[in-house]
């Protein structure tokens, strides 16, 4: 990740965590006095997504290592180990905790309090969850028309994972503050908490499958996850296209972290050509590729015979 770009996502954290600390002290206040369940669930909910954050900072700043010579190939993949635990965090501490919780209040009747400084805390909430949105989705698209994609793919295939939480989460947060809402304007009503039990179990649900959703793609990026097929299409077009390739025998791309990318191929180059003709096109296809696809860092190319030649028999005594 460039310097420009590894600031950004720091500032868009350190925005959120800000928002969120606050916001979650203004819900466990407003919870406490009026009794609402899904107003503790929302204090968990902001409480989880400080957390998150925090542990967002610090993957930022393992990430954030230098190779050397133990880990030559760098130290991104720490980013996603505490990314992991974050959605562990998410799931754990706010999904977990406000089912939990709007199930207590549906199996044992609790009747709703006052609502009106919940009411205050939530308009409040939702002004500044906004805001911070607003920071994450100005990132999200600049980056997305940075790589030519729509938002949704970039979201959906983006290895910044501290961005992609915090826009999921600051998404999720605007959907539990309606639902909270909701809940104590039933409940107000009706006289009955059933409304606010059931918008503590919806905020849960919410909450786990952001935790899910951030779960699953931490877990591919920790695997190993290859670019999308139509990115590797286009790096066999441009390998293709440098000069004495013949065919791209095998292809293989390696996402290491938000803008850095592993690109290792097998190519037949023609039989005519010379080892300084080799060199220079291999040469050429890593600054082709470079200058196409900002976030490859590493290229390595093995001349390989075509896949129709059959290899050399073994000779006697091999």
């Amino acid at each position: 990740m460039s310097e420009p770009e590894h600031s950004e996502s720091v500032g868009t954290v350190i925005v959120a965590v800000c928002v969120n600390l606050a916001i979650a002290v203004a819900k466990a206040f407003a919870g406490v006095i009026s009794g609402s369940s899904a107003m503790l669930s929302e204090a968990a909910h902001s409480l989880a997504d400080t957390v998150t954050e925090l542990m967002l900072l610090v993957s930022l700043r393992a990430g954030g290592k230098p190779a050397d010579e133990a880990h030559p190939l760098g130290y991104s993949g720490a980013r996603y180990v505490w990314a992991m635990l974050a959605a562990v965090a998410t799931f754990v501490g706010g999904g977990v905790f406000a089912v939990y919780d709007g199930i207590h209040t549906l199996t044992h009747g609790e009747a709703p309090g006052d609502p009106t400084v919940s009411y205050i805390i939530l308009a409040l909430a939702f002004a500044l969850e906004a805001s911070s949105l607003r920071v994450a989705w100005r990132q999200v698209r600049g980056e997305a028309a940075r790589y030519r994609v729509g938002v949704k793919r970039y979201v959906r295939w983006t290895p910044d994972t501290a961005v992609k939480a915090v826009f999921l989460e600051d998404s999720a947060a605007l959907i539990g503050l309606t639902l909270a809402a909701g809940g104590l304007l039933g409940g107000q009503l009706s006289g009955s908490g059933v409304y606010d039990g059931i918008a503590s179990v919806l905020i849960g649900l919410l909450l786990v499958g952001v935790a899910w959703e951030l779960g699953r793609s931490n877990a591919d990026l920790l695997i190993g996850r290859s670019l999308p097929p139509e990115t590797r299409e286009q790096i066999r077009e441009e390998l293709l296209a440098v000069p004495h390739v013949m065919e791209v025998v095998d292809l293989v791309t390696l996402v290491q972290g938000p803008g850095e990318v592993l690109i290792a191929a097998k190519a037949d180059f023609r039989d005519v050509v010379t080892a300084a003709d080799v060199e220079r096109s291999c040469e050429e296809a890593e600054h082709r590729l470079r200058a196409r696809f900002p976030s490859v860092r590493r290229v390595f190319i093995d001349p390989t015979p075509p896949t129709d030649i059959d290899p050399a028999p073994p000779t006697e005594g091999d």
